[in-house]
C-alpha cells in the first residue's frame, strides 16, 4: 500500500470489526454495541495524518490509541457474548450505557461533539399509580413491592378490582360519625347530665347504637334524640335509656331483668352489659324480628327475646330483680308488679297515652304485698297496649 493510499484509507480490511446483526436484541443492548463500535472507529480516525508508516503500510499507533482499540474490541466481544445468553441474564441497559460512557472517556482525544444520550421512555405498561394504588403499595410487604409488574391484561384486571373495592364516600362519612370517639362524647354528655353508675356508662359506650337505627339516620344515632324505627314506634333517647337502667339497678347486682317493649333491641343490648340474664317481650311481630336481626351480629349470649303481650309479663322466668317498661300506660299492670322480686325495682312511664303529663315512675317492692312508688321525671313514650300484632 502506498503512502498516498494509506492517507486516504487508513484502515485495512482486517481491522474492520463488524458485529452480526441481531434484530431481536433489546434496544439498550444494540445502542451499547453501537457506542462501542463508534468509539473504536473514532479512535482510528483521530490518528494524525503525518504519522510515520509502519511495516505493513499503516500509520503507526500510539500506545494510548492501541489501548483504546483493545478496549473497544473487548467491549464488542463482551457484547456479543451477552447477546448469546438468555434474556434473563442480559446486563441492564443502564449498566451497558455506563460501560460505553467510561470507554469514551478513556480515549486519548475526546470527540468534538458529545454524543446525545437517548432518552429512555417509560414502558407503556407502567401507568402512574393512583392514590388508591399508592396506599395499597405502602401497606404491602417488601417482597410484594419487589415482585415484577404484571402484563397489560393483569393491569386491566387489577384496575377492575380496584374500582369494585373503592369504598362508598357517603358510607365512610356515616361510619366516621359512628366511631368509638363519638360514643365517648355521648357518654360524657350522660355523665354531665347526672348518670354516675360506671356499669351503665360503660354499657352505653360499648353498644353501637347506629346498628339499631335505619342507615339514613346513622348520622343522628348518638344525638340525644328519639328516632323512628317503624310501626309508629321509636328508639328512646340515650339519656332516657341510661336514666331508666340506672334507676332499675340502683347499684345492685342484677341477675334477671325483664324488658317490656323490645323495639329495635337497643335497650336490651345495653341491659345485657349490666345484668346476667335479660328477657325482652315485643308485641309487634316485625319489630321482634328486626330486633333479632340487629342483635345477631353482636352475638350477645344473655338476651332472650319473646314475642307476646308485654302487659302479661313472663311468669315462667319470674321473679325479676328489675323490670323496665319502654311504653306508657295509665298505670302499671298488676301482673308485672307480681312478677317483681322482693327488693326489686320497676321503672316505667305512667300517664296519658297521648303523651301529655307522662311521668317516669319508680316502683319498689318492699314486701309480699307492699310496693312503694316514686314519681320522677317528665318523659314522652309511645302507648303501652295489650295483645299482639
Amino acid at each position: 500500500m502506498t503512502s498516498e493510499r494509506a492517507k486516504r484509507f487508513p484502515l485495512g480490511l482486517e481491522d474492520l470489526v463488524r458485529e452480526p446483526r441481531r434484530p431481536e436484541g433489546r434496544p439498550g443492548e444494540m445502542r451499547a454495541a453501537a457506542l462501542a463500535a463508534s468509539a473504536a472507529l473514532n479512535t482510528r480516525k483521530q490518528a494524525p495524518k503525518a504519522a510515520p508508516l509502519g511495516s505493513t503500510g499503516k500509520p503507526a499507533q500510539t500506545q494510548a490509541q492501541a489501548q483504546a482499540q483493545a478496549q473497544a474490541q473487548a467491549q464488542a466481544r463482551a457484547q456479543a457474548q451477552s447477546q448469546s445468553k438468555p434474556s434473563g441474564t442480559t446486563q441492564p441497559q443502564s449498566t451497558l450505557q455506563a460501560s460505553a460512557k467510561s470507554l469514551t472517556q478513556s480515549q486519548t482525544k475526546p470527540q468534538t461533539k458529545p454524543q446525545t444520550k437517548p432518552q429512555t421512555k417509560p414502558p407503556a405498561s407502567s401507568p402512574a399509580k393512583t392514590p388508591l394504588q399508592q396506599t395499597r403499595a405502602a401497606a404491602s410487604t417488601a417482597g410484594a413491592r419487589s415482585a415484577p409488574k404484571p402484563s397489560q391484561p393483569g393491569h386491566s384486571a387489577a384496575r377492575s378490582s380496584e374500582r369494585a373495592a373503592v369504598p362508598n364516600v357517603a358510607l365512610n362519612g356515616a361510619l366516621a360519625l359512628t366511631s368509638e370517639r363519638v360514643r365517648e362524647r355521648m357518654v360524657e354528655r350522660l355523665r354531665a347530665n347526672g348518670v354516675t353508675d360506671p356499669r351503665v356508662l360503660n354499657a352505653m359506650s360499648v353498644v353501637p347504637r347506629h346498628m339499631f337505627v335505619d342507615p339514613g339516620l346513622a348520622a343522628q344515632a348518638y344525638e340525644d334524640a328519639a328516632l323512628p324505627i317503624g310501626h309508629h314506634q321509636t328508639i328512646s333517647k340515650p339519656s332516657v335509656v341510661a336514666r331508666m337502667i340506672e334507676l332499675a339497678a340502683a347499684g345492685r347486682t342484677l341477675n334477671t331483668v325483664l324488658e317490656i317493649g323490645t323495639g329495635c333491641g337497643y335497650q336490651a343490648a345495653v341491659l345485657s352489659q349490666v345484668a346476667r340474664d335479660v328477657y325482652s317481650i315485643e308485641r309487634i311481630k316485625p319489630l321482634s324480628e328486626r330486633a333479632k336481626t340487629n342483635l345477631r351480629p353482636l352475638r350477645i349470649p344473655n338476651i332472650r327475646l319473646h314475642y307476646g303481650d308485654g302487659r302479661l309479663g313472663l311468669p315462667s322466668a319470674a321473679p325479676f330483680d328489675a323490670i323496665v317498661i319502654a311504653a306508657a300506660g295509665l298505670d302499671v299492670p298488676q301482673a308485672l308488679l307480681e312478677q317483681l322480686a322482693i327488693g326489686g325495682r320497676l321503672v316505667a312511664p305512667v300517664g296519658s297515652q297521648e303523651g301529655q303529663n307522662q311521668v317516669l315512675t319508680l316502683v319498689e317492692r318492699v314486701g309480699p304485698a307492699q310496693w312503694r312508688e316514686s314519681r320522677l321525671d317528665r318523659v314522652f313514650f309511645v302507648p303501652l297496649k295489650s295483645g299482639v300484632i
